[in-house]
């Protein structure tokens, strides 16, 4: 029969253990449901069809612009914050502090996002503006967002701070487990299998 102190401290510790749980388990749930289907989506992509949808948009710079276009710029310079601000407000073109690409001729930027890819070309000496956008569907973009692939800092933030949380949600529930196991006889075998299903699998079957 346990000691009142040892039971004592079984209590501190299955009292914090739980807090803990379902403090982090409601944090992490929406990201894990997330993580669970669009990893269901990325295993089977080659299932799923989906049909790009392009947009395309021309334009031109006003003259008042094109001097500054035509400065010398170093490789890999963004565009002028009052360029950027213009395709902003008259064509919806968010370039921000994206890296751009100088040459003698034109100004190319790339402006990849979750779901899609997208870029602009404009020209240096007239200011003749060529965009274009893919857009391959929602599944493309939770797919990317999974993956974190040009979701921005935030996102990988979010990232980062969702993998801890669900790292103290799996730490707690297995120490959980440590201090039920006495009552559960199945719970070591299970997380047994857990363990050497997948180890097995990546033996046999990965090369």
């Amino acid at each position: 029969m346990q000691s009142n102190q040892a039971q004592k401290a079984r209590s501190f510790w299955l009292k914090h253990l739980y807090r803990w749980h379902w403090i982090s388990s409601a944090i992490c749930l929406v990201g894990m449901l997330l993580f669970a289907a669009t990893g269901l989506t990325l295993n089977n992509a080659g299932s799923i069809e989906s049909e790009p949808v392009v947009t395309k948009k021309n334009g031109r710079l006003p003259a008042p612009l094109l001097p500054r276009l035509q400065q010398e710029y170093a490789d890999n310079a963004p565009l002028p914050k009052v360029i950027a601000d213009w395709m902003a407000g008259a064509l919806g073109i968010e370039a921000g502090e994206r890296v751009a690409e100088w040459s003698d001729d034109e100004v190319y930027v790339s402006l990849p996002r979750p779901g899609g890819d997208a870029w602009v070309v404009i020209d240096r000496g007239n200011g003749e503006l060529n965009y274009e956008l893919t857009e391959r569907g929602w599944v493309s973009y939770f797919n990317d967002l999974h993956k974190g692939r040009n979701a921005g800092l935030a996102w990988s933030w979010f990232l980062d701070v969702f993998s801890v949380t669900a790292l103290v949600f799996s730490i707690t529930g297995l120490c959980l487990l440590h201090m039920h196991a006495g009552n559960r006889p199945f719970t070591w075998p299970l997380v047994g299998i857990g363990l050497v299903l997948p180890l097995i699998l990546a033996i046999l079957f990965i090369h």
